[in-house]
Parts: C-alpha cells; sequence; structure tokens
C-alpha cells in the first residue's frame, strides 16, 4: 500500500470511527487530531476508538499513552507509524 493509499484510508478510519461530520479529503495530512487547534476536536474516548480500530484493521497495539499521544498527533505520523510497525498493511 502506498504512502498516499494510507492516509487517504486512514482519514476515512479516523472519520467515520470518531463519527465526524467532515469529508475525509478535507483532512490535511499534517494537521493535529486532537488539542484546541484540531478541527475534528477529538477526544480521549475518540482515541480509545480509534485505537480499537487501528488493532482490529492493522494489527496493532497502542498501549503506551505518551506514544500513542505521538502516534496519533496527525495522519501523516500515524501513517509513518503503520508503516514501520503494521504487520497486515499489505
Amino acid at each position: 500500500m502506498s504512502t498516499n493509499e494510507l492516509t487517504v484510508a486512514l482519514k476515512r478510519l479516523i472519520v467515520d470511527t470518531c463519527e465526524k461530520d467532515l469529508p475525509p479529503e478535507a483532512l490535511s495530512d499534517d494537521e493535529p487530531l486532537f488539542g484546541p487547534q484540531a478541527r475534528l476536536a477529538l477526544d480521549s474516548l475518540d482515541a480509545l476508538q480509534l485505537s480499537m480500530a487501528l488493532q482490529k484493521r492493522y494489527g496493532v497495539r497502542l498501549t503506551d499513552s505518551k506514544e500513542t499521544r505521538r502516534i496519533l498527533a496527525s495522519v501523516a505520523s500515524l501513517a509513518d507509524y503503520l508503516q514501520d510497525k503494521a504487520p497486515r498493511l499489505t
């Protein structure tokens, strides 16, 4: 799977899992997903749902809270992590 295909799939997964009313293609790869500057305004419940969806879809477990915050900072950081760690990324 190319980086572009992965980022498109991740944007769709994030929007669908967190039930946000924003077209996935409207998200930029580097915009923050959490925090005051984030358009999606994801919260801790969204992070939990997203980590469960990532485990189901890509076979990765996000267990360390500090590392999870870094990984889920943006679509780009999540894609980088998955390209390095995901066993189901094909």
